[in-house]
């Protein structure tokens, strides 16, 4: 079992940063691709970002590529998003994921954490 928590969510305005942080607990993280979704009130949950289990391979979803990036530090057992250039588009609620594969959709990813909640104002 795995239990993730993420943190770093908060306010920030338009063009601001913010980092997400996902700390993982009751197994190792290395054995796990790790992902980044998030959903918007309204809206289906949506791949943001993807990791390998070495952190080699990364992918991202086209309206944050260039503007966000995943990375990981397994001796940690934590995985990191770090977000500029923030949109009031990017406003949701962020989850980490961990899955047996690499993929952009939810049902491929076994655990799940309870979601940080990112604003961005205009």
């Amino acid at each position: 079992q795995v239990q993730l928590d993420e943190s770093g969510g908060g306010l920030v305005q338009a063009g601001g940063s913010l980092r997400l942080s996902c700390a993982a607990s009751g197994r190792t993280l290395s054995s796990a691709h790790m992902a980044w979704f998030r959903q918007a009130p309204g809206k289906e949950r949506e791949f943001v970002a993807s990791i390998s289990r070495s952190g080699t391979n990364t992918y991202y979803a086209d309206s944050v590529k260039g503007r966000f990036t995943i990375s990981r530090d397994n001796a940690k057992n934590t995985v990191y998003l770090q977000m500029n250039s923030l949109k009031p588009e990017d406003t949701a609620v962020y989850y980490c994921a961990a899955g047996a594969v690499s993929a952009t959709a939810p049902q491929a990813y076994n655990y799940w954490g309870q979601g940080t909640q990112v604003t961005v104002s205009s």
